[in-house]
């Protein structure tokens, strides 16, 4: 079995920042820098952070520097180790072993064989990754809390061989090696062992000037104004002491739809009627839009020096 073949690679952590933001993902140096490691080792990245940082629209758009096919396997709960590896085409073996019959004096050693061959093999997204042709895939492995304990240990194989082992073809070894994030919202802590066969990352919200950034690239028809007001209230919105204030604060995407959708209204200037018009498109809980008040909406429009 020959080798996984070489990663084509950005030559520096610089220029995979150039690339990502060429494909509209403004990634800060200490993530851009995960990332070139995660590649120039060839290992898998784990990012962990809440929901809406941009854990999976990092993923989308490397897939996109690297020319690589996006291969996405969606965790939850009750995830089968057959919906994430292969399964075998039961009809169709059926109608073989059907037909076999017919012509009679079928072997049954023979039969099996020939049942469980790879063309009756359904790929799903892990052994999809491995046999990719170079320069391989993309594998995203999202929300992986979501899943159970003991899909966390059948995973320990690939994440650390970039292997699979089917019981009726032997061990599957990658073909070229591919580039492997798992996302995790840490609805629930991953075992040790899942961690030690990655780099990891915890992603946060960004900084305001890379929100502001994301915010003018995403939306175009938004005004420079309108762009740093959105980046502004929603600074504002995350840190304390409003933060304690709502279940969950919005993410990069929430601020990206924000501002679209204040585009969408023709607002020039964002004014607390307009926060609470719109707070459905900010936040996904009822608590948090009744926590959004309009003093509050005033307040966190205020200028920083007068709140």
């Amino acid at each position: 079995m020959q080798a996984p073949a070489p990663l084509p690679q950005p030559l520096s952590v610089d220029a995979l920042l150039h690339a990502l933001q060429a494909e509209g993902y403004f990634a800060d140096r200490r993530l851009a820098t995960a990332v070139f490691l995660a590649l120039r080792l060839q290992r898998p990245l784990l990012l962990e952070g809440e929901p809406g940082v941009g854990k999976t629209a990092l993923a989308q758009a490397l897939a996109r520097v690297l020319a690589r096919s996006l291969i996405r396997l969606q965790c939850y709960d009750g995830l089968e180790q057959r919906e994430a590896l292969y399964e075998w085409n039961y009809a169709a073996q059926l109608l073989h072993m059907r037909a076999a019959e017919g012509r009679g004096g079928a072997d049954t050693a023979q039969l099996e064989r020939e049942v469980y061959q790879e063309r009756y093999l359904i790929r799903r997204p892990l052994l999809q990754a491995l046999q990719a042709p170079a320069p391989g895939a993309l594998l995203l492995i999202d929300e992986v809390d979501r899943a159970d304990e003991p899909f966390e240990a059948f995973l320990l194989e690939y994440l650390g061989e970039y292997q699979v082992s089917i019981p009726e073809l032997g061990t599957i070894r990658a073909q070229a090696t591919p580039v492997t994030i798992l996302t995790s919202n840490r609805t629930r802590d991953l075992h040790d062992a899942v961690k030690r066969r990655c780099l990891y990352l915890w992603l946060d919200y960004p900084e305001r000037e890379r929100e502001l950034a994301i915010v003018r690239a995403q939306v175009p028809g938004a005004s420079a104004a309108l762009a740093a007001q959105v980046a502004d209230f929603v600074a504002r919105l995350r840190s304390q002491p409003f933060a304690d204030a709502f279940q969950r604060v919005p993410g990069i995407a929430e601020s990206v739809e924000w501002a679209k959708a204040l585009v969408a209204l023709d607002t020039l200037v964002v004014d607390p009627e307009v926060v609470r018009d719109t707070a459905g498109v900010l936040f996904k809980q009822r608590e948090d839009v009744a926590a959004l008040t309009q003093d509050m909406a005033a307040a966190l429009l205020q200028p920083v020096e007068a709140v």
